[in-house]
């Protein structure tokens, strides 16, 4: 029998998830997504007793199954509402404007159609279109070096080119109100690609992590409910800056487990690695699992043993000092959590063209709601509690010997 996550992904499902990454919503101006999509997405499905929280002092959102039960079982599940932007650094007499390309390589936004966001003296904000990054002009004005590719694009080299012409194009630019600070995003929703169950474009990281909160509250509103565990969807911002928001959240709910959910590499497809020896993961084969880090060791065999009974796969990733994502919120924080990390192998992350497989998002979001389940029928139906996971922790002094298997 096929199972859900190894089906192409249903039409009206995709379609959802373009609309999560097509938000704008650049580092520090995350509502876009979690009030413009997210929090009207969940409202079409959530039953009234569960309860939305937002924040003061960013524009993550909290979706929360049992609100004010202090006693159940609660697991945090978190996705990122935020992209990494270029901004406007400064404006020449010729109306360039130059621009700071955050975390992007600079060489791969050459050429590429983007949205400029610029908030005007009444505080609305304005967009504007029909813009590109440049950085050379034309290659007859490149110096040798770099039409060899022997050296390389800097990313001071960078502009946004509006087509001005005619004079005082430097008054042109600031008559627009734009400034430096300003937020710049590429211009590319996703679109199925040419392999089966393959997608591209950009912003994949990570309205993926918030898409897949979104469709497991779906799957728990529309199929059995959780009696004892308290579900925590969350949305977090700042995590292209180095994580801030989501150690907010976890701040202020204190979970019992947190689950950062974020893309990877496909390390396999990887070019020009091959000598560095990565994990084996790759693009199609399922959802990737953290091991290592913080990742809670307890947490990791349930979440493996789900995924074996119930035939999700789920691949091991080495993760060294640092997760990379939310899931290291709790540390940050300085709450007493179980902790992993739940990803989706995709290449050429962080430029207008990543590409992934909706297969290892499908795989991601069942074998969290199966964890969900797994955790809510333990102990006969009673739920798992927090003392299951302070005794859990595998004891390696325990370890049995293993021998070569006989002939």
């Amino acid at each position: 029998m096929t199972k859900p996550w190894q089906t192409r992904m249903p039409d009206d499902q995709f379609a959802r998830m373009r609309d999560i990454l097509a938000a704008p919503s650049p580092i520090g101006l995350e509502g876009a997504m979690t009030e413009g999509v997210l929090r009207p997405m969940a409202a079409e499905f959530a039953p009234d007793s569960w309860a939305v929280h937002s924040f003061r002092g960013n524009a993550g959102l909290v979706f929360d199954t049992k609100p004010g039960d202090e006693d159940a079982l609660s697991v945090m599940v978190i996705g990122h509402a935020d992209k990494i932007r270029m901004q406007v650094r400064s404006i020449g007499e010729d109306g360039k404007i130059w621009i700071e390309t955050d975390s992007f390589l600079p060489t791969t936004l050459i050429g590429h159609e983007v949205l400029l966001f610029s908030e005007g003296e009444d505080g609305n904000y304005r967009v504007i279109e029909g813009g590109t990054i440049e950085a050379l002009g034309a290659i007859h004005f490149a110096t040798p070096e770099m039409r060899t590719g022997r050296k390389g694009v800097t990313k001071e080299m960078m502009y946004l080119e509006l087509g001005l012409h005619g004079e005082k194009r430097k008054k042109q630019v600031e008559a627009l109100g734009i400034r430096s600070g300003d937020s710049i995003l590429l211009k590319r929703p996703i679109r199925r690609g040419f392999a089966p169950d393959s997608y591209y474009g950009a912003y994949l990281d990570n309205g993926l992590g918030c898409f897949l909160v979104m469709e497991v509250m779906r799957l728990l509103a529309e199929n059995k409910a959780l009696k004892n565990v308290r579900f925590l969807g969350a949305a977090a911002a700042y995590e292209e800056i180095g994580r801030l928001g989501s150690r907010v959240l976890v701040g202020e709910f204190r979970p019992d487990i947190v689950i950062g959910v974020d893309v990877a590499h496909d390390l396999e497809a990887a070019p020009h690695m091959k000598g560095k020896r990565f994990s084996p993961v790759k693009m199609g084969a399922g959802a990737t699992l953290a091991v290592g880090s913080i990742a809670n060791a307890y947490l990791n065999q349930l979440i493996q043993a789900v995924g074996r009974k119930h035939d999700i796969a789920v691949q091991p990733k080495a993760a060294g000092r640092d997760t990379g994502t939310d899931a290291m919120a709790a540390v940050f924080a300085s709450v007493d959590a179980a902790a992993s990390s739940i990803g989706f192998p995709i290449r050429h992350m962080h430029t207008i063209s990543e590409c992934g497989h909706t297969g290892d998002i499908l795989s991601a979001i069942w074998v969290i709601y199966e964890l969900l389940h797994h955790l809510d029928g333990m102990h006969k139906g009673a739920g798992a509690n927090a003392d299951d996971f302070r005794a859990g922790h595998p004891r390696l002094d325990r370890a049995d010997a293993l021998e070569y298997p006989a002939s």
